[in-house]
């Protein structure tokens, strides 16, 4: 009897062993979704819509998952013709970084507790975004792998490849396929398409563009990018690349006020294109001259760049002219004992040691994560239901990262030639130093060198840093563009067709 009560409590023991053994392997659910209903107010008027929040497989070409992309999907479901309205599919950049940034802060339905001008508040937590675009449109909002819940899977007992995630062109060939599952599940055939991506998504987005067309055959209507990161630029350093910087330079110093007299007294978008013309007509010829420029147009340039930089023109010929934005961030304010943010500089840093060439940290993003990583774990859970043991990656482990064949700006181009409805839309902020709002300009400028196009690209500036809706104010203007270019880029009717 005593050995029969000891095999049983074994047995009762191995149970629980082999139970919490099994617990402790933390996976995500291949395919699922949960549905759930909410009510909104939207621009004074009541939106109803429905979220749907799950995982869907990437496919291998033998029909394999290899991986799982968490997303969420809202639908406004108050809505006479459904089918008719615009789907938006939305990216943050990184590469790695999840979608939570403009989820949380832009365009969907909930926005962070954060003050008028972005800064975090406590408790942390979330409220109605009373400016989303859900009203006109409807948004899913995509992890790529690794971010967010989104990971790879094993295949025949082994981890995927990483090989075929991690790079440029990798990344936009699963998410193209991705998204043709996602537009044939929800059948979403007849909407109106666009995508936006914000920094490194500026590269993704264009780079869909064309291979959603060539490889899915879907057509899209328009390409949002925000605050755009061009690797031809901000890789390839020379010249060009570092004088683009200076009208960052120019609004950076402007909000911290220390141009000179005469330029603060006006406005930003007064003194941004003389900064412009002046980069565009003198500093990059200077750069290019190297060290054979003559002293007397090097003095000259260096005295003019302090002018519209707020730096020394001692530090600007230390530096040949070529100022480093790390270096800026450092040196804008060292006088004073504070460092300026880079995504957006007009968040305030504290260096160990005034000495130095670049901040010890970057001020804005501490500050962002306050907010955002408590928020995103608390509203999926609570408000759309979805509860897991995975970790929420704000930032994913995607490193190496495949840059070759970097094609995106011609592959925009083409995708615009051969689809005259697509129209594209950047948005950036003018206080942005890593990604900043000339650059995306230039980019603007070099996507289609014949000018044929121009008439179809749209530029809007705003009053702050990378993420610039996290300011109240732009976060109203901002939306309100979007809802803009939708509307003006709606065909009505008309065939597509170049006259």
């Amino acid at each position: 009897m005593q050995v029969f009560q000891f095999s049983r409590l074994a047995l009762v023991i191995g149970i629980l062993y082999t139970s919490l053994l099994s617990a402790q392997k933390r996976t995500l659910p291949v395919d699922t979704m949960v549905i759930t209903n909410h009510t909104t107010t939207i621009k004074g008027a009541k939106v109803t819509y429905q979220a749907d929040t799950g995982t869907q497989p990437v496919w291998d070409e033998n029909g394999n998952p290899i991986a799982s992309l968490f997303y969420t999907y809202y639908r406004r479901t108050n809505e006479k013709s459904p089918a008719e309205r615009p789907l938006i599919f939305s990216f943050n950049g990184g590469p790695g970084s999840a979608s939570v940034w403009m989820h949380m802060a832009y365009t969907g339905p909930r926005i962070l507790n954060i003050d008028d001008e972005g800064y975090p508040v406590q408790p942390y937590g979330f409220k109605s975004n009373p400016y989303s675009i859900l009203d006109v449109a409807d948004i899913v909002f995509i992890n790529p792998v690794n971010t967010g819940y989104s990971r790879i899977l094993e295949v025949d007992g082994k981890k995927a490849d990483r090989k075929q995630f991690f790079g440029i062109n990798e990344d936009i060939k699963y998410l193209a396929e991705w998204m043709t599952t996602f537009v044939n599940r929800k059948k979403r055939w007849e909407s109106p398409k666009y995508i936006i991506g914000e920094s490194y998504g500026g590269t993704r987005v264009m780079g869909l563009s064309l291979e959603l067309q060539e490889s899915q055959w879907m057509f899209l209507n328009g390409v949002i990018m925000v605050s755009p990161a061009d690797y031809k630029v901000i890789r390839v350093g020379g010249p060009v690349s570092s004088a683009l910087n200076l009208p960052y330079y120019t609004a950076a110093a402007w909000y911290h006020k220390q141009l000179p007299a005469d330029l603060q007294q006006k406005d930003l978008t007064e003194v941004l294109p003389e900064a412009e013309n002046y980069t565009i007509n003198t500093v990059i010829p200077a750069l290019a001259k190297g060290g054979f420029i003559s002293d007397e147009e090097k003095n000259q340039v260096a005295e003019k760049m302090a002018y519209y930089s707020g730096l020394s023109k001692e530090v600007i010929l230390q530096n040949n002219l070529d100022i480093p934005t790390a270096f800026f961030w450092k040196e804008l304010l060292r006088d004073q004992g504070k460092t300026v943010g880079r995504l957006d500089s007009r968040y305030i840093g504290i260096d160990k040691k005034d000495i130095g060439v670049r901040p010890d940290y970057n001020a804005e993003i501490d500050s962002w994560l306050h907010s955002f990583t408590p928020a995103i774990n608390h509203y999926i859970q609570k408000e759309l239901k979805f509860v897991t043991d995975i970790k929420y990656n704000m930032f994913g482990p995607v490193r190496p990262w495949n840059n070759e064949n970097d094609n995106v700006r011609d592959n925009l181009r083409l995708a615009m030639a051969q689809n005259p409805y697509l129209n594209v839309l950047i948005q950036s902020g003018y206080y942005d130093g890593a990604t900043t709002y000339f650059n995306a300009k230039y980019t603007m400028w070099q996507v289609d060198p014949s000018g044929k196009m121009k008439d179809r690209f749209h530029f809007e500036g705003y009053r702050s840093g990378h993420m610039m809706y996290l300011r109240k104010e732009d976060l109203i203007k901002a939306n309100e563009d979007i809802r803009t270019f939708i509307r003006n880029s709606d065909p009505k009717g008309q065939p597509a067709k170049y006259e």
